[in-house]
């Protein structure tokens, strides 16, 4: 993807995620979210940054009130919109002049390109919507002063359907004055083979000097694999989202598509070293979304350099390069070697051989996964847990401290017909020579015992403070059992230091198995707070305990 001397092509990229990527199931964004991933695709490098539809609500209308107030160092904000409506000339359409009044850097506007829309959605003449898109793509651009891109709605099936057609309507936008023409494969449901041969055909019938994007959707699973068919054949932006959030199954997601440009094509895009920023991205704007991160996610994913086989760990050992097609780093990710059944001792070494000095015991290492078999199929899954994997072995080599000894706890919930249920948690630790007894309410069992809980610990071990919950899981086991069935928790804690948590120093997650949920809770909590007690050298354990694991 070189020119002849070797200066890398260069591809813009046009993200979505703010309304392409809002209009997915579940997706909403505020105003101050908006705005915040706005200025963190900026400091990326991100060429072109859309916020949305000015008429469609207030919330994007404020949107680009607000931008225009702030310096974006690279990005350029665009508004997007439709072509005018049907019997309106564009001077008297709202649509067209809320594009205009939005005073974004550019306009991009959205036509038909195939002709069974024309006729059966829009129901105009298909004379007339060519007419639409030139007369509203030169209102825009006579109007604002600012450049015009043209989003080819449907381009693909429409060139399929009737070629020359598809074609005159990109050659409308053309004399309207568009500086780019998008061509979108809505539906998602082409192959890369048909994306770049119609690319290849538009350019020859276009001629070079059109510059060519494309806009592809998921709906095959080929929104990636489209777009980079896309640039091989010509285009010289690219469309998407970030995590390929979107309308049914998503956009192109641009973190792969961005990934593959530059470590795979060799395309120059985003700013200088905005590749290790990448993961961290991914999960910004996962948070922000309120969506559950995809592990098996390419690139990104938290699972994407995990390695659980024994055979795979002993060879990335050796050689990275034989089972990781890039370095992790590349991209802000890493490489983790993940604990199970399945793990071999060069599992148990890559993970903690180091840390507890047990890279050259096979026989313990041997010991240490004839444990985790035994408890994963008892329901355990070390793999999701680390925390708890490391309670493990503390236990198995006899140097876990024991910070208190739990006498009892007891959860009392209390609900009457019409009325909120009421939860109450009553803990009885002892530490040493000392004991707590409190007691603690909250929204549910966890929430009660977790308070009563920090109650107990908070003067002998102030650094609880810093543990706080962020995520809870809970699947059943066995479910053939029904209402009895064992049930798996699962709870992700963030080390948030002076009580920030925006901004979590770290992440670690405890496992709890039981039949009784609760109990379940209860084990993933206590590990918890042990294993930062640990973390954070606390020397001041009142028992130590025995060798053998109590699981």
């Amino acid at each position: 993807m070189s020119t002849a001397n070797h200066t890398p092509k260069r591809i813009e990229i046009y993200d979505t995620t703010l309304r392409d990527g809002s209009q997915g199931q579940g997706v909403t964004f505020s105003l101050v979210e908006k705005i915040q991933i706005a200025q963190h695709l900026d400091t990326l490098g991100v060429d072109f940054i859309e916020g949305g539809f000015p008429l469609s609500n207030p919330k994007d209308e404020a949107f680009f009130r607000e931008t225009a107030t702030i310096s974006f160092e690279h990005a350029r904000i665009c508004a997007f919109g439709m072509t005018h409506r049907k019997g309106l000339v564009p001077e008297d359409d709202p649509g067209m002049k809320a594009l205009v009044a939005a005073n974004a850097d550019l306009i991009t506007i959205v036509g038909k390109s195939w002709d069974l829309h024309v006729v059966e959605v829009l129901r105009v003449e298909t004379q007339e919507n060519l007419e639409m898109i030139r007369d509203s793509v030169a209102f825009c651009r006579k109007q604002s002063g600012r450049p015009i891109f043209y989003d080819a709605e449907h381009f693909f099936d429409g060139f399929r359907h009737h070629r020359d057609y598809a074609l005159s309507t990109i050659k409308a936008a053309l004399d309207g004055g568009a500086e780019r023409m998008i061509l979108c494969d809505t539906n998602g449901g082409s192959l890369p083979g048909w994306i770049a041969s119609v690319l290849t055909k538009v350019r020859q019938e276009l001629g070079p000097q059109v510059k060519l994007g494309i806009h592809t959707h998921n709906d095959c699973n080929l929104g990636v694999a489209n777009t980079l068919a896309a640039v091989e054949a010509g285009a010289m932006q690219v469309q998407g989202t970030i995590n390929g959030i979107g309308e049914r199954c998503g956009n192109a997601d641009l973190t792969s598509i961005i990934a593959n440009l530059k470590l795979k094509m060799g395309c120059d895009c985003l700013n200088k070293g905005a590749l290790s920023q990448l993961t961290h991205t991914s999960r910004f704007i996962y948070e922000l979304a309120n969506l559950n991160r995809v592990a098996n996610q390419p690139f990104v994913g938290s699972g994407a350099f995990a390695h659980k086989g024994g055979m795979h760990v002993h060879a990335v050992q050796r050689v990275s390069r034989s089972y990781e097609h890039v370095e992790p780093e590349s991209v802000g990710n890493s490489r983790s070697v993940l604990v199970s059944e399945l793990s071999g001792a060069s599992n148990i070494t890559a993970t903690l051989g180091q840390k507890f000095d047990i890279a050259d015991d096979k026989v313990l290492q041997r010991k240490i996964l004839q444990k985790v078999q035994d408890l994963e199929h008892r329901g355990y899954q070390f793999e999701a847990a680390e925390a708890s994997f490391e309670l493990l072995l503390h236990r198995l080599l006899g140097t876990r401290p024991e910070f208190w000894k739990l006498d009892h706890y007891r959860c009392v919930i209390l609900k009457t017909d019409g009325d909120a249920p009421v939860t109450e948690a009553i803990v009885k630790l002892l530490l040493g020579a000392a004991e707590e007894h409190h007691v603690a309410d909250g929204d549910g069992p966890v929430h009660a015992l977790d308070g009563a809980l920090r109650k107990c610990l908070v003067s002998h071990y102030p650094a609880i403070r810093e543990v706080h919950l962020s995520d809870y899981k809970v699947r059943v086991v066995n479910p053939t059992a029904e209402s009895a069935a064992k049930v798996r928790v699962i709870a992700e804690f963030a080390i948030c230091h002076n009580g920030d948590h925006s901004q979590p120093k770290r992440h670690f997650a405890t496992i709890g198995v039981n039949e009784n949920i609760v109990d379940a809770s209860w084990q993933a909590l206590a590990d918890a707070f042990t294993y930062h007690l640990i973390e954070v050298g606390q020397k001041n354990a009142h028992v130590t305990t025995a060798t053998s694991p109590k699981n």
